[in-house]
């Protein structure tokens, strides 16, 4: 039998598309794409590593600056809804810095027909993160796009924060030999959005761990242990931050799998889904990378915070494999862990 292939073509083609899709916004590969071909080349190149903060010397003292978006859809979720999203995000990617936060603005794009009620409960959820967190929103806008175009409310909030002296952390200081350490439970918030978005229950409820981490980075800091690199891995996961950081550093990673706090109930929820835990979002976690000789005192003091009691050790940085991630499983055999081309799962922050 004789096949004609004039008329096949790729049924998932990759990289090549006309038009934004909905992988540009996972922080995978084509997230990564997007800015390296596009963005930079039109802003005149990177000035600077691509970390979750970019620093500014400003009269002497060294600011983080970090703007983010949230299109998170539904807007409410087990255990928090858009607004503190919003927040604690921005706190996060500073704090990613070493930074201590000190103020915020937002920005709102408003769909005709959000219901007000629902607007001013959102509203009361920012200010009450804020005022946890000891940040002040000081500048903000708002705009209103037409019914049917915005999905409610979109949230861009972009922090600012103070670097202490002698404090140098990022991408690029990850060294091969550190140790890598998660600070807690990996996968809530992806799966508690999927579960009410999908109405999926998986036996036991799921919260998202959306929470302000720069008590814990202080805590960090105060330990004394010599830490080089701080990542949040919310878009992507654990996964797109590793890989992100052994991409910049030129190192390779190692990390174990069976070592990886990963609750029961995501766990399940992604063997049920056919999903990878390290590929999902999480908005209350840090992965760190420090000294080898200072794991015992940085896991003690992070395990003396709220946020930081489940802090785990799960691998390290090596010279082997430079830019490649990878994990030994459960069984003794090794996997590369890559980065996502497309998006998992959309709209999770």
């Amino acid at each position: 039998m004789s096949v004609d292939f004039n008329n096949w073509i790729c049924p998932t083609p990759l990289r090549d598309y006309p038009a934004i899709v909905m992988g540009h916004g996972a922080g995978g590969k084509l997230s990564a794409e997007l800015i390296t071909h596009l963005f930079l080349p039109a802003f005149g190149g990177p000035h600077g590593p691509l970390a979750d903060a970019a620093l500014i010397d400003a009269g002497g003292a060294r600011l983080a600056i970090s703007t983010d978006s949230f299109v998170v859809r539904p807007l409410f979720f087990p255990g928090g809804n858009i607004g503190e999203l919003a927040i604690n995000g921005t706190i996060n990617d500073i704090a990613m810095m070493g930074a201590q936060p000190l103020a915020l603005t937002a920005s709102f794009i408003l769909e005709e027909g959000m219901p007000l009620d629902q607007l001013g409960v959102i509203a009361e959820s920012m200010g009450r993160a804020a005022q946890q967190a000891g940040v002040t929103l000081i500048a903000g806008d708002t705009k209103v796009v037409d019914r049917g175009h915005g999905d409610g409310v979109y949230i861009t909030t972009t922090g600012f924060g103070l670097v202490p002296a002698g404090i140098m952390i990022g991408p690029e200081h990850a060294r091969p030999g550190d140790a890598i350490i998660v600070s807690g439970p990996i996968g809530l918030h992806g799966i508690a959005i999927l579960s009410v978005r999908e109405g999926i229950e998986f036996g036991a409820p799921i919260t998202s761990d959306t929470a302000a981490l720069h008590g814990l980075v202080s805590t960090m800091l105060a330990s004394g242990a010599r830490i080089h690199t701080l990542r949040d891995p919310t878009r992507g996961g654990v996964a797109a931050a590793l890989n992100e950081i052994a991409t910049t550093a030129q190192l390779g990673i190692e990390i174990v799998e069976r070592d990886i706090p990963i609750p029961p109930t995501v766990q399940a929820a992604c063997e049920l889904l056919g999903m990878d835990p390290l590929h999902i979002a999480n908005e209350g976690k840090l992965i760190a990378f420090v000294e080898r000789n200072d794991v015992e005192r940085l896991l003690t003091a992070m395990r003396t915070h709220p946020l930081g009691r489940d802090a785990t050790l799960i691998g390290y940085a090596t010279t082997e494999h430079p830019g490649v991630v990878v994990a030994r499983t459960r069984i003794g055999g090794m996997r590369v862990v890559d980065t996502l081309v497309g998006e998992q799962l959309p709209r999770i922050c």
